[in-house]
């Protein structure tokens, strides 16, 4: 921030450039509420979230009909801060939910312990190494079998944990949205003509 507060009095323009989406797991608030502070004015460029990205590589959607409609962005308690109360990844994971874990690769037995008595041994998991990177990297597995494919890919940072049933679902059905009997405000029912 000081040297943000530095070239601003310079009268130079600076860009403050963050991986991913500003406003995921940043530490932005508290950039931003320094530079409020300070009456430094700036401005905030979405980007794409990480588990976006891992999507779009996949080429997978996180949400299917009568599979999952819900995706719940989350993290595991580390070094850094705590978990509020009532967001325990096991109360989280009760639903059934997409699931999205960042910074929680190294914590990969916690999550295991906390989501197989509510998805099963056989929930599928995709761990996303370094996602856009030209290294990225995408261990696919089971909640049973994920650490020990993780354990012999060596990656313990920088990693997304995906969990769900849209990433084995094959035989889901369509969505009503494209189905020619769906009216809504786009595609508004068909007057019939008289003749």
């Amino acid at each position: 921030i000081t040297e943000i507060q530095t070239a601003h009095e310079a009268g130079k323009d600076v860009a403050r450039v963050h991986s991913g989406d500003p406003s995921i797991y940043g530490a932005t608030a508290e950039q931003m509420r320094r530079l409020d502070e300070l009456d430094i004015p700036y401005d905030v460029t979405p980007g794409v979230p990480a588990f976006a990205a891992a999507a779009a590589e996949l080429k997978q959607e996180l949400t299917l009909p009568e599979v999952s409609q819900t995706i719940i962005a989350t993290r595991t308690t580390m070094h850094a801060s705590a978990m509020p109360e009532g967001e325990e990844l096991a109360k989280l994971a009760a639903i059934g939910a997409t699931l999205v874990i960042h910074l929680s690769v190294r914590n990969l037995k916690f999550v295991q312990d906390e989501l197989i008595p509510h998805y099963g041994k056989d929930c599928p998991v995709v761990v996303a190494y370094r996602v856009t990177w030209p290294n990225q990297q995408f261990i696919h597995g089971t909640l049973a079998n994920i650490r020990e494919k993780l354990r012999k890919s060596k990656i313990s940072r920088t990693a997304l944990i995906l969990v769900g049933r849209v990433f084995d679902a094959k035989n889901f059905r369509d969505s009503a949205l494209y189905d020619p009997q769906h009216v809504h405000v786009l595609r508004p029912k068909k007057k019939s003509v008289k003749k």
